[in-house]
């Protein structure tokens, strides 16, 4: 003999026993079309490497701001004048004294 089941009871247990409407919605926002395609296998890596230049540029330009840019660094000797190089040559006897002082009368 069959008992008989009310209509709300049989809706209550076909409500219990359907999956909820949320259940899903990883698959339709995160499925596969949006990692499973060639734009997602693309733009994921480009967009990473994007941004990480972008804070090294950031890092970079902070640290030559504060640092006080590229010129914070050794300078180059100054060049010297023809006079100290006739010094030097005199200095080290590559030529006598009338000869140094002849060239330091032209160049003074």
């Amino acid at each position: 003999m069959k008992w008989p089941v009310p209509a709300t009871f049989s809706l209550a247990l076909g409500a219990l026993s359907a999956p909820p409407a949320w259940a899903d919605v990883s698959e339709r926002y995160y499925g596969d079309h949006m990692m499973g395609t060639w734009g997602g296998m693309f733009l994921g890596p480009l967009m990473m490497v994007l941004t990480i230049a972008v804070i090294a540029v950031i890092v970079v330009l902070a640290v030559r701001w504060l640092g006080g840019g590229p010129q914070a660094g050794p300078q180059p000797p100054a060049a010297k004048s023809p006079l100290d190089i006739l010094k030097e040559r005199f200095a080290r006897g590559e030529i006598d004294s009338e000869e140094y002082e002849s060239r330091r009368r032209i160049l003074e």
